[in-house]
């Protein structure tokens, strides 16, 4: 594992669509629909690093 995967805190849309490699309109779009693991606090969405990931490894292998 890489130190961000180590890291615990949440990430931003931003960050995760970051190390997703596409744009932040499509991160928030699949966490919309659901396809990113994600929780809301108020206003803000923040993914949990070890769901997105889960995700993110999930999607490379299929």
């Amino acid at each position: 594992m890489n130190t961000a995967e180590n890291d615990r805190r949440p990430l931003r849309v931003e960050e995760a669509a970051t190390l997703a490699g596409i744009g932040r309109g499509a991160m928030y779009t699949a966490v919309k629909d659901g396809t990113v693991p994600s929780l809301r606090i108020g206003r803000r969405v923040l993914i949990p690093r070890k769901a997105f990931f889960e995700w993110l490894d999930g999607d490379k292998a299929a």
